[in-house]
């Protein structure tokens, strides 16, 4: 019998609301298959089982807080058996005798009749005043999204409430991400390097290639940026890992978390798989649909829970250099500001350039400058030929 575990969804995350049971005790599961949904303060996050086999046990209900490592469902998987070790596995206290489950956020009544909603739609519109009976979904089969709400708040012309308390969605959000890069900036030994790199060999290319191009699958220069990031990767391994305990645990699959601004504030950095190994088409298509689903509140518990480096740009804020802060227990995070015009000395002569600024936090128990100045200059050679990405 295998556990089915609430997992780790980011540094600043320690438990969650489930929200729903996608599969009931009997029904056959396949490993990455979504079996839970389940709230947490910056999206609904869709947990996948790790396991193939048969659904035996549901150990808890929807409105049900989570805290990591709890055991939610048991699975009879196929093959061998995983093992969970004791240590590892919260538990969740029985309901004292008497006391009813506590019951989930009301729903309007049309809409819960008629529409399925998104719980983060439904606070958000709780927030405006929106009658969510008026509201038409666009997600799975009608069910109303962030962006619905968004759209009927901006329709109606209301503007943001402000923060009422420490129950405040954003309020909690920004003291979640507070206690994660606190823990960053206090048990991780940060060391930062920066590379000015000329981007204007890159530039030119992804112009032409665009030309060749549907409007719909160009490309935007980011993911040459992220693409460049994850190869570089692969001369610089040791940046490749999280750090766990007292040991740095090297990763043989580079998962790129990419930083993305949630529509209310704070960020999620959620992970394009192997991003190595994908085609700058994919990882366009990958990335446009990531931020899609964060602006809709859903997201994939394996995109949470696997990034083995961040990559997050300001450029379109203005920024010219990033100096970030490690997402724990990651080992390193990559920066690009932004994007700007400047002298530059070619072959004795003083040219217009296009250059970016590309910076890199590391973990000083896991790599040092040396190699991070490798890792930088990787970058920048794999930048200038972004025929090869």
């Amino acid at each position: 019998m295998a556990d089915f575990l609430m997992p780790v969804l980011g540094a600043d995350m320690k438990a969650g609301e489930l929200v729903a049971w996608l599969k009931q005790p009997g029904d056959s599961v396949q490993r990455g298959e979504v079996v839970a949904e389940v709230e947490t303060d910056k999206a609904v996050v869709e947990i996948e089982s790790m396991f193939s086999g048969v659904i035996e046990k549901l150990l808890l209900q929807p409105g049900d807080k989570v805290p990591v490592g709890t055991v939610m469902a048991t699975i009879h998987a196929e093959g061998a058996e995983a093992e969970v070790l004791p240590a590892a596995v919260a538990t969740v206290p029985p309901p004292e005798a008497g006391r009813r489950p506590r019951p989930r956020a009301p729903v309007p009544a049309a809409a819960a009749g008629r529409l399925r909603v998104s719980p983060i739609a439904q606070q958000l519109a709780a927030a405006h005043g929106i009658d969510l009976s008026s509201v038409v979904g666009s997600g799975p089969g009608g069910r109303i999204m962030v962006r619905d709400v968004e759209e009927a708040v901006a329709a109606r012309g209301a503007a943001a409430p402000a923060p009422r308390g420490p129950e405040d969605r954003a309020t909690r959000m920004r003291q979640s991400i507070a206690a994660a890069m606190s823990r960053s900036h206090r048990e991780i030994p940060h060391f930062h390097v920066q590379s000015v790199i000329d981007m204007s060999r890159a530039i030119a290319w992804l112009t032409e290639e665009n030309t060749r191009r549907p409007v719909a699958q160009r490309l935007i220069y980011g993911v040459l940026l992220v693409k460049a990031a994850a190869m570089a990767l692969r001369k610089v391994p040791e940046l490749n890992a999280v750090w766990a305990e007292d040991h740095v645990e090297l990763k043989p699959a580079i998962h790129v978390g990419v930083a993305i601004a949630l529509p209310g504030g704070g960020l999620v950095s959620p992970a394009i798989h192997d991003t190595d190994q994908i085609s700058l088409g994919e990882l366009m298509t990958k990335f446009r649909d990531l931020v899609q689903r964060v602006r809709a509140g859903r997201l994939r518990s394996s995109e949470l829970s696997d990034p083995t480096i961040t990559v997050t740009s300001l450029g379109e804020q203005g920024a010219e250099s990033v100096f970030g802060l490690i997402y724990p227990p990651q080992v390193g995070l990559v920066g690009f500001g932004r994007l700007t015009e400047r002298p530059w000395v070619v072959e004795g002569r003083i040219e217009a350039r296009k250059v970016i600024h590309a910076s890199l936090a590391g973990d000083h128990r896991a790599v040092d400058g040396y190699r991070g100045s490798v890792y930088l200059a990787e970058l920048d050679r794999l930048l200038q030929e972004p025929e090869t990405l």
